[in-house]
């Protein structure tokens, strides 16, 4: 498991490799934009935010558990499978990382590799316009009923507050620009496959965009649009993008995971919960805040197995 080391939540300086993948997150979020034409834990006497008119102030958004429910990853995969990019032996692989997405509320660093190396090999050979055009049905099919309206709100207000909204995932970049736009946000920054004359090879720029990678994609991106990280905001479910909220002046914690709640409560961060009431109860979030809360991950797991199209 030596190989999966970067995936551990221990901190660690990013690598050449991370730094790359950043870098190449970062300049696709900003080609693809261009073609683009409650709260727990926050005194009370705290300014309002998001502030409105600054236009030196973003927000980034993890995707997975955060803006949607589940991994956008395994969703693309259901859809690949219904347009026989695959067998049903891996639609059965997809479906059990899903479920146990859902049910255990963290990534399987495991698991999350399996599913990037099946993509990229599904892939390879394909043209990027074919996967693009793809991603357009399987939001419709799978994905835009499993946004979570309590996050979208969030990301809606700093919209009208005049600021730019970026996803930030590893999922891959065309998935993750289809999602972005479908919800009116600016961009997305996501995980790079490397292609030639349009086509994919197969292989990543870089390494997928997780862990300190995701902050080096926001630190280049909020360099080349004159962004003051001290006045942004990031979100995020995972322990594991605490890089990327320490990278900001406004770190929130969105349906946190055991490992992010306990450090978001040491450093006094924001907490917003839209699961279960039970859950928005054990780290203090009135009741009105999981208000857009959905089914538990139990009914998602059976409800994943029986759906048909």
């Amino acid at each position: 498991m030596a190989a999966l080391g970067w995936l551990t939540p221990r901190r660690r300086s990013a690598t050449a490799r991370s730094v790359l993948a950043g870098e190449a997150s970062a300049e696709a979020a900003r080609k693809s934009s261009q073609d683009v034409s409650g709260v727990s834990g926050v005194p009370e006497e705290e300014p309002e935010f998001p502030v409105l008119g600054d236009d030196q102030a973003a927000a980034f958004f993890d995707l997975d558990n955060t803006v949607m429910q589940g991994a956008a990853l395994f969703h693309f995969g259901r859809g690949l499978y219904k347009r026989k990019f695959f067998e049903t032996r891996d639609l059965a692989r997809f479906a059990w990382q899903q479920a146990w997405f859902r049910l255990a509320g963290v990534e399987d660093p495991e698991h999350m590799q399996d599913a990037r190396d099946s993509a990229l090999s599904i892939v390879k050979g394909h043209r990027v316009a074919e996967l693009q055009s793809i991603g357009e049905e399987i939001y419709d099919e799978y994905m835009a009923e499993r946004i979570w309206p309590g996050t979208r709100a969030l990301a809606q207000a700093h919209l009208d507050a005049g600021q730019r909204v970026w996803l930030v995932t590893a999922a891959p970049v065309e998935i993750a620009g289809v999602i972005a736009r479908r919800l009116g946000l600016t961009g997305a920054l996501g995980t790079v496959a490397e292609s030639v004359d349009g086509i994919y090879t197969g292989k990543l720029v870089g390494e997928p965009l997780h862990g300190p990678a995701k902050a080096e994609a926001v630190r280049a991106l909020a360099a080349a649009e004159g962004l003051d990280l001290a006045r942004c905001a990031a979100y995020s479910d995972s322990h594991n993008d605490i890089p990327m909220l320490s990278l900001v002046g406004h770190p929130y914690a969105i349906n946190p995971d055991s490992k992010l709640r306990k450090h978001a409560r040491e450093k006094d961060w924001r907490l917003r919960d839209y699961r279960t009431g039970r859950k928005a109860a054990k780290v203090g979030i009135p009741a009105a805040a999981g208000v857009g809360a959905v089914a538990g991950g139990t009914a998602a797991a059976i409800a994943l197995h029986r759906r048909r199209r």
